[in-house]
Formats: structure tokens, sequence, C-alpha cells
């Protein structure tokens, strides 16, 4: 129906709204694009674009069909990034993907010691959210890819390292002598931040703040779990975050507490099933789960 040249011109008159804009992005004359647009058109059998005022302006069907284009344009630069990536592999280096409350300390804690005894080789290390693994690992960005309760797809396979909890931040001049563990009820008593947009952690708290009734109105509302951390740290509230973030951003002013009820959420690494881990990737894989490992059962008091 259409060919590769009549979207690329009527991408550029829809963005640009003139012919004369789209000649200069696409580095070619005004007549050359007009005569483009024409031949799309009566190909189509309707019109793309209407002039008012001195400008092309999209028709309906128009607006329709840019969606698609759009979508295209993002799976082609989706294509030239992982044909860079490609590019870029190398049997001596480990592209990491990891959450960023990983990336506050585990991450790089098992980077260090697998390099004390690998130090040739190299790592390229990255932080991302939850819904941006399967995108990381399908572009090539990354040959490992650690996270929380990784939503299950058939192009993934996602394996268990140990589980997380999640619990409270808090100043110690704030609840003096607390218990082992914190009850939800505490909370209304202090200003809470809230995170907004948190994944699989989020969605566990929310569940049992409903099941429970609480109403818990946010002071201040974050979307990443060590600004929440930040602001504990100079007394703005209390969080609740996962265990990482907050054995990050522990100091001898600041306590963490897992919450009662118990909320656990898997740690778990990922790849493509089409791309298993290499024995130098296995390598790491051990000396990564066998950090977090030890960083769940190392949380100070």
């Amino acid at each position: 129906m259409l060919s590769l040249r009549h979207i690329e011109v009527f991408r550029e008159v829809y963005l640009t709204g003139s012919v004369t804009g789209a000649a200069r992005e696409l580095n070619v004359s005004q007549p050359s694009i007009s005569k483009v647009l024409r031949h799309a058109e009566s190909r189509l059998k309707f019109a793309l674009f209407r002039r008012l005022k001195g400008r092309l302006v999209p028709t309906d069907e128009a607006h329709s069909l840019f969606r698609e284009v759009d979508e295209l344009y993002g799976r082609l630069e989706s294509l030239k990034q992982t044909a860079r990536n490609l590019q870029r592999m190398s049997d001596g280096n480990i592209r990491l993907a990891v959450l960023p409350s990983l990336g506050l300390g585990v991450a790089p804690q098992a980077v260090a010691a697998f390099r004390a005894s690998n130090p040739r080789v190299g790592f390229d290390i990255r932080t991302l959210h939850h819904n941006e693994i399967l995108r990381a690992l399908y572009e090539r960005e990354c040959d490992l890819a650690v996270g929380y309760d990784v939503q299950s797809h058939p192009r993934l396979t996602a394996i268990d390292i140990c589980l997380g909890e999640v619990g409270l931040l808090f100043r110690k001049a704030d609840i003096p002598n607390p218990p082992d563990r914190i009850g939800l009820e505490i909370l209304k008593a202090h200003d809470f931040i809230g995170v907004v947009g948190s994944g699989p952690v989020g969605n566990l708290f929310s569940s049992q703040i409903e099941v429970h009734g609480l109403d818990l109105p946010e002071v201040i509302s974050v979307h990443t779990y060590f600004v929440a951390a930040a602001l504990v740290r100079y007394g703005a509230g209390v969080a609740v975050v996962d265990e990482f973030t907050a054995r990050a951003a522990l100091t001898p002013d600041l306590v963490f507490r897992p919450l009662e009820p118990r909320m656990s959420f898997k740690v778990q690494y990922v790849f493509l099933n089409d791309r298993p881990p290499s024995n130098l990737l296995k390598g790491f894989i051990t000396t990564l789960s066998d950090t977090i490992r030890q960083a769940t059962h190392s949380l100070g008091a």
C-alpha cells in the first residue's frame, strides 16, 4: 500500500505541519515532497491533509495512520539500538541491569568482589525500573537483569535468589525502643512518605493497607525509594521501603524494622530464553546471588 518513502514523507509533514518543513528535515526539494504526498494519497484513496491558514492540518484518517507510523519508527529505533549493542558485545564484558535499590549497595559489592578475582572482566551497569526489564533484555542493553517478583513472560527465564522483606525506615528519635516487627497501626501516628508507582514492593504494601482498612495520608509523595530514604534521614517522616534500600541508607540515627504482617518478595535474576548465561556470566551470578543472600541476613537493627 505505502512505501517506506511515503511513510517517511507523511511523518515529516505531519510533524512539521508543512511541505517546507518536511523538505528541510529530509533535505530534499519541496516539489519532491508534494509529489510523494500526492502519490501516497492516491494509493490510500483518502486525503491526509487539508490546508488551513497556510498550514497542512491532518485529517482524522491521518491521525489514525500516524499512531501506527509513530509506533513503527519506535521499533526502528529499537532495532538500531539492538544493532549497536550487539556490536559492543564481548566475552570479557558483562552488562548488568538492576533496580535502583539493588544498585545502591549489593550490586556494586558483588561487582567489586567478582572483579577482585577476575580483574580483566569489564562491566556496564545500569539501573532500571520494574517495567523496563523485558525491553532492556530484548534490546540487548543488558545480559542479565535483577528485579523483584518479575512478571512471567514467554521470552524470559526468572530464577529466584532469595526472599526480601518490606519494612519501615525511621529515625530512632521518632520511634524509641521499637519492637522487632512494626505493626501497620503505628504508621497512623507519623508523617508518612509514600512512593508512587513503586512496583511489586508498593503493591504488597498497598494490598495490606487495603485489607486492614487503613487510611494513611501522605505528607510527601516521591517516585523512588532512595529519595524516600533521604527524606527520612532529614526528619521529614517515615517510609515503607524494601530492605535493600534500607541497608544502603542506614546511618547510626536510622532504624529499619520489617512489617507485621510479614510482606516478602522474590529477588530474581532474569535473562532471555534464547540467550542463556555464558560461563563467565554464570560465575558472576554465583557471586551476585551469594552477596544478596548475605545481605538479607546482615541487616543491622
